[in-house]
């Protein structure tokens, strides 16, 4: 499907609308050749309405007045084509920005780890707003412009058939330059549009780091990066507008010696006495009239091709598979026990480098099994995995005997909460950001999941108590505030399968200890996964998964893994963040 017709699919919906719209459109167009012919006949009674006498003069007020309701009725068609042509470009804009927002939302992480930030916000933001400029300002201004440059010729034709001529031959030569600048436009827009968006991802990744950046004293060296970016989209924005510079005094010189040669001619027309003198008067002025549709035209040429650019890049997206596929008619589970298995489990990033090889685990209900090993060695992929943000290159994994494979997505994380180890927080209240678990928890369940995090009494010496603003990704509050909220938000969620990424790494001694008491009365009768960094947080639990380059090396409790000194011993001995 080409991408005018790609785009034409969103406005199909409103067709109604753009009916209407090119009504008003076509009336327009009219009016204004209409107006050319009352024009024709007010100069042809200027000239020859002085011998006429008191007759002449009441039929020049009788045109006079014409003139007046056709302009009259040009605004009421204008006002009608413009709101109604804009009514339908701006709902298509929302609906191509809504499915764009819609479907990177579906997409895998896969995505997300090869695409960076400021890539995707720059096509989401610039890129559709470079279309709708387009669609608003160009397609359907171009369409307009047709009608009026078509209507005028047709007249010019019934004016002077010789003249026209003289016009029409230009044409061609003129549509040929047009198109030849069409495409490098289109080129250097697109190289303009990328630039844009590695400027986005710069912005993104400093101001999110600034604190990195600061304390490494990285200003400068992050300055001349931005300053690069800058300095390249700058580049590609010169040569675009280079190109529609050069573009219209090259059409409107041709316009010129097509006009002087039409002049010339029609003068000689008159003088011969084979042209009144008032056709040709209308003649040039409709000719200058339709010189601005002319230009209009080759001006919005370049508005196009940058539009046909970006929808490009936005199309590229849409066309992104989402490598984890739902079935067709998937199962909806409402309650689960919580037993977990992984069969045979094989997963890599990247072809031939595996990060899981062999993955057998069984997970009974309500036991708590804690994740160790190096870094690197797959405990955060495995938890990953079963949240289907990646589906295995072999083998599976089953919950309450079901592969997961066959639960519905949105069924299945319903039933698996996460406390990450870095915590993210949203701008609103702290009331909204705990809600994240349940939307539709009351201010007494969200309540009673901070108190059950520890976190009801700092939130209680805020003035505005829950009802606080805590600012993008949380800043205002401390890395334990932001945990316990965190926790706060898991507890509400009150899923049967937990993920904790080390819940209590952000917290001091005092909170930890009212954090684990909190966090141990949750896991009570449900299945925990615990990625431990520190060994004060497994040694009670059920069952320690130790990881090494992707294999499970040992299993079993504290004890008896201290007793079979291997790899879970000598971590334990050098105390090395697992």
């Amino acid at each position: 499907m080409t991408l005018i017709k790609r785009i034409l699919k969103y406005i199909k919906p409103y067709k109604g609308r753009l009916a209407a719209g090119i009504i008003a459109m076509l009336l327009h167009s009219f009016f204004t050749i209409f107006f050319f012919n009352v024009f024709q006949r007010l100069v042809d009674t200027i000239i020859t309405g002085i011998a006429q006498g008191e007759k002449g003069l009441q039929s020049l007020s009788w045109i006079a007045l014409s003139m007046i309701l056709v302009y009259f009725f040009k605004g009421i068609a204008y006002y009608g084509q413009s709101y109604l042509t804009s009514y339908v470009a701006q709902k298509a804009i929302r609906d191509i920005r809504s499915d764009l927002y819609g479907h990177l939302q579906g997409l895998s992480l896969s995505f997300f780890n090869v695409n960076k930030t400021g890539e995707i916000i720059s096509r989401v933001t610039n890129d559709v707003g470079l279309l709708q400029n387009a669609i608003v300002n160009g397609f359907i201004s171009v369409f307009y412009q047709f009608i009026t440059l078509a209507g005028g010729i047709i007249y010019l034709v019934y004016l002077n058939y010789r003249l026209t001529a003289l016009l029409l031959i230009m044409l061609p030569l003129i549509t040929l330059i047009i198109n030849k600048f069409n495409i490098k436009i289109r080129r250097v827009s697109k190289k303009a549009q990328i630039k844009i968006a590695d400027i986005s991802n710069v912005l993104q990744e400093t101001i999110s780091a600034v604190r990195v950046v600061k304390s490494f004293g990285r200003e400068e060296y992050e300055y001349n990066r931005f300053r690069e970016e800058n300095e390249e989209n700058f580049r590609a924005k010169v040569k675009n507008a280079q190109y529609e510079a050069v573009i219209s005094p090259v059409v409107e010189f041709l316009a010129a010696i097509a006009f002087t040669a039409i002049l010339w001619y029609g003068g000689f027309d008159v003088y011969h006495g084979r042209m009144a003198p008032a056709a040709l008067i209308t003649f040039f002025t409709v000719l200058l009239a339709i010189s601005q549709p002319l230009t209009s035209l080759t001006k919005l040429s370049s508005t196009v091709q940058q539009a046909l650019a970006a929808a490009e890049r936005i199309f590229e997206i849409l066309d992104v598979k989402n490598h984890i596929q739902e079935k067709e008619d998937p199962l909806v589970i409402e309650d689960i026990k919580g037993s977990v298995k992984f069969e045979g489990v094989f997963f890599a990033y990247k072809e031939n480098e595996e990060v899981l090889e062999d993955i057998n685990l069984e997970v009974n209900p309500g036991e708590v099994v804690a994740l160790v090993g190096p870094s690197g060695a797959g405990k955060t992929t495995l938890v990953d995995l079963l949240f289907r943000f990646y589906d295995p290159d072999r083998g599976k994994i089953y919950i309450d005997e079901i592969d997961i494979k066959e639960i519905s997505l949105a069924s299945l994380r319903k039933h698996i909460g996460i406390v990450p180890q870095e915590t993210v927080l949203f701008s609103g209240s702290i009331s909204d950001n705990i809600a994240y678990g349940d939307l539709q928890a009351s201010d007494e369940e969200i309540e009673a999941a901070a108190r059950a995090a520890n976190a009801h009494d700092f939130i209680m010496s805020f003035p505005e108590g829950y009802d606080t603003i805590v600012g993008e990704r949380g800043v205002g509050l401390s890395g334990g505030q932001k945990q316990r909220i965190a926790i706060a938000r898991a507890i509400l969620k009150d899923a049967k399968i937990l993920i904790l990424d080390e819940a209590t790494s952000a917290l001091d001694a005092e909170s930890e200890a009212l954090v684990q008491d909190a966090l141990e009365n949750l896991m009570i009768n449900r299945t925990t996964f615990v990625i431990a960094h520190r060994f004060s947080t497994i040694k009670r639990a059920n069952k320690i998964v130790v990881m090494d380059k992707g294999h499970i090396v040992e299993m079993g409790d504290h004890q008896s893994l201290m007793d079979r000194k291997g790899l879970y011993y000598r971590l334990y001995q050098g105390q090395t963040e697992i």
